[in-house]
């Protein structure tokens, strides 16, 4: 391969997702959910608009709704009414005529402009323009935002706070979506502590569950939360079998590695199948992925910022796909290294970093502190990846680097 990754049987991350996505199937089931229970779900079908959005021609501010072919006659009209939001006129301007209209309110019947208030001086019924004025000025017309049977969100969209907005908007009070995706989710090792537990010399706390449980549900899944399984070989045997059950994907956290207490890829190769369990990437090389009876198994490492790294990485844009999700690119952005970033070729570094730009335009990225897979911390002084091309061995300040931003299951 020539990147140095396949001396030691390390597969680079492109050609790890390309496996996963080759397959996944995607969930069919459908259903109808209400907005208020939307929000981070996937679109099963194209949303069409029922009407246009404006309704009808209004006006983009409070001022005056005039026939603008009379300003080549005078600037001076005569005021016959009112529109407002929700109680618009009901008659038709005349010539030299206007009406007082609010902002939102119906475009009375013959205007095709409105002068703004404050271009105008009052005097009783007598309303006098003193700016020039075009035609159509401060008009939203029908339409103009949202077009009859136009499609308002595609289909595999996950649903913002926003859609479900643009929802409303067009009176659509449910939303056809995929079920939720299903996730098994159990940490192992002997050494862990539920947090709320007294510590014990030589435990840790058990971080990396919380952390996962936390980031699926920003997918919008339902998770069959197993909580800690000992290293005990049928104990983590059972546990694979009820998760594959009750679950589209199971997800571990540690038991990946050569250790000698790691069972969970030796089980999963005695009960399923492993496509692969060594990345060229950095955190997280002892990834596993795989397949049991009825789900997808993504074996995440240990160490926590590994775990973090992985799933944002690798998990969460397959489980996304897994969901009915339009596939999507991470988009990279050009920023200058201000310090010096370690790496040896080899793997494709995630290196926690922060991305700013300076009073010039110009975007640099900064190390974002300590760069072990055990300082979970990093990511709280940091907004982006700094991702290090495997080829590339260490970053000098000046050189270009390319910058992922955090998005949304890590913010």
């Amino acid at each position: 391969m020539g990147c140095g990754c396949d001396a030691k049987g390390l597969m680079p991350i492109e050609e790890a997702k390309q496996i996963i996505w080759d397959t996944i199937s995607p969930i069919v089931e459908v259903e109808h959910c209400s907005l208020d229970s939307a929000l981070d779900r996937v679109l099963a079908d194209d949303v069409i608009s029922p009407i246009n959005v404006p309704g009808f021609d209004n006006s983009a501010m409070d001022g005056y709704a005039i026939r603008h072919q009379d300003l080549s006659s005078g600037t001076t009209f005569s005021l016959v009414g009112k529109s407002f939001a929700g109680n618009p006129f009901s008659g038709e301007i005349g010539k030299h005529q206007c009406v007082r209209i609010m902002t939102g309110a119906q475009i009375p019947s013959g205007a095709d402009a409105v002068v703004m208030q404050e271009n105008t001086v009052a005097n009783g019924k007598e309303i006098t323009v003193t700016h020039t004025v075009k035609l159509g000025e401060a008009i939203r017309i029908a339409g103009s935002d949202i077009a009859k049977k136009s499609v308002v969100l595609s289909k595999g969209k996950r649903l913002t706070a926003i859609d479900i907005g643009l929802l409303a908007s067009i009176g659509i009070d449910k939303a056809s979506v995929f079920r939720k995706l299903k996730v098994a989710l159990f940490s192992t090792g002997d050494e862990l502590l539920q947090p709320g537990d007294t510590p014990q010399q030589g435990k840790i706390f058990d971080s990396n569950r919380p952390m996962l449980r936390a980031m699926l549900k920003r997918l919008g899944a339902e998770v069959l939360d197993l909580g800690v399984i000992e290293d005990d070989p049928e104990k983590i045997r059972d546990a694979f079998t009820q998760a594959d059950a009750n679950s589209d994907c199971v997800i571990t956290s540690g038991g990946v590695s050569v250790g000698e207490a790691d069972y969970t890829r030796e089980i999963l190769e005695e009960i399923g199948q492993v496509d692969f369990w060594k990345l060229a990437i950095k955190p997280g090389k002892p990834l596993a992925f795989g397949r049991l009876n009825k789900s997808l198994f993504f074996g995440l490492p240990g160490n926590p910022v590994s775990a973090a790294v992985t799933f944002d990485q690798i998990a969460a844009p397959s489980l996304s796909l897994l969901a009915g999700c339009t596939p999507k690119e991470n988009v990279a952005i050009r920023a200058i290294a201000k310090n010096r970033f370690r790496k040896k070729p080899g793997r494709t570094d995630y290196q926690r970093a922060v991305c700013y730009r300076e009073d010039n335009g110009q975007l640099i990225v900064d190390s974002g502190g300590s760069q072990s897979s055990g300082v979970l911390s990093c990511f709280t002084t940091s907004n982006c990846y700094a991702v290090l091309e495997n080829s590339r061995g260490m970053i000098e300040p000046g050189e270009t680097v390319n910058v992922q931003w955090f998005d949304s299951v890590l913010r």
